[in-house]
């Protein structure tokens, strides 16, 4: 963090400059200077409005504070990136909560498989008391995780060769999953042959044959690209993920508080008209990926669940969480095991 050059301003990431339309903002150099990266395609709605939030941002503060916006990997893996957040490379980074579990393990407590029937369900938790569980938890880690996720939407699963209608037709099926262990979990519990591939290698590996299939939100497959690589999507929804939008502590403690209300206030407005902007794209997108080519399929989702009862599945990862949070989740999703 540091002086930010009005060449910076204009030309840095995706870019905050406000340009000809605000020139007093342009003139004025920004006193901080601030990384937001994620791994997300710059057209994703996270992107999309977080570079509108960067531009309130600069006006709300009278040009102190730039954020500049690093979509599709710029800065590296998932890993590559909470490495950098943590040593303060970056000062803002989004991801999904079953990869920053590798630093602060209640994170994945959305991800469980089969939880949330819906998106009622979804904020009621992450939005009351097991969301503020969880934000606890990263404070004790040293990082400001800010009051709202993102949504990245519910998950679905994809094949080059045959639908996926059953938990038998996942028996050996090489899947691609994110580096996660509640990720490996899931699908070696319903038979699957799961390998972590980096969101950017994905493509590559599907292209390849180093995986047969993937799992998905459909705006992570439409943006991507991925029905150029594959050719059934089956409607699993087996799991919710959404970002964490979060924050190294020393570094946003380093800027004045009315300035740090302002990043607040914006990103979490920001991350509202995002979930609003998901819903819109989940109810166009399966036009568009059938258009693509992209053979959708219906499931039995309750036979899924049933597969990761009897896996024990559920008991392993209640284990792992804690009683505290299991109730915590349970209360929005209802009895899970």
């Amino acid at each position: 963090m540091g002086k930010l050059s009005r060449r910076g301003v204009l030309h840095g990431g995706v870019g905050v400059a406000l340009g000809l339309a605000c020139p007093s903002i342009v003139r004025a150099e920004p006193q901080f200077k601030l990384k937001f990266a994620n791994i997300m395609p710059k057209d994703h709605p996270l992107n999309t409005r977080m570079t509108e939030a960067a531009e309130t941002i600069l006006k709300l503060t009278d040009g102190r504070v730039a954020i500049e916006v690093f979509p599709n990997s710029q800065l590296g893996t998932d890993a590559d990136m909470l490495s950098q957040l943590r040593s303060g490379a970056i000062e803002f980074f989004a991801s999904s909560g079953l990869i920053v579990a590798t630093l602060v393990p209640v994170a994945a407590i959305t991800g469980i498989g089969f939880a949330f029937a819906d998106y009622s369900q979804v904020w009621n938790a992450v939005d009351g008391p097991l969301g503020k569980h969880v934000i606890a938890s990263f404070a004790k880690s040293n990082l400001v995780a800010f009051e709202k996720m993102w949504d990245n939407g519910f998950r679905q699963t994809t094949s080059a060769k045959s639908p996926i209608k059953t938990p038998e037709d996942l028996k050996g099926f090489k899947i691609r999953v994110p580096p996660s262990p509640l990720w490996t979990s899931l699908f070696k519990s319903l038979g699957a042959s799961p390998t972590s591939i980096p969101w950017g290698e994905t493509y590559s590996a599907l292209q390849t044959k180093v995986a047969d299939g993937l799992e998905n939100p459909l705006a992570g497959i439409y943006f991507a690209k991925m029905y150029e690589v594959q050719k059934y999507l089956s409607e699993t929804n087996h799991m919710w993920d959404g970002f964490w939008f979060l924050a190294n502590r020393r570094a946003f403690e380093g800027i004045p508080a009315s300035d740090r209300d302002v990043i607040v206030k914006t990103v979490n407005e920001a991350a509202i008209k995002q979930r609003a902007d998901v819903a819109a794209l989940n109810n166009s997108l399966q036009g568009e990926l059938s258009s693509k080519g992209l053979e959708f399929v219906k499931v039995d989702t309750a036979a899924f669940r049933s597969k990761l009862q009897q896996s024990g599945f559920y008991g392993e990862w209640k284990a792992k969480y804690g009683d505290e949070a299991w109730s915590l989740l349970e209360a929005a999703s209802g009895k899970l095991s």
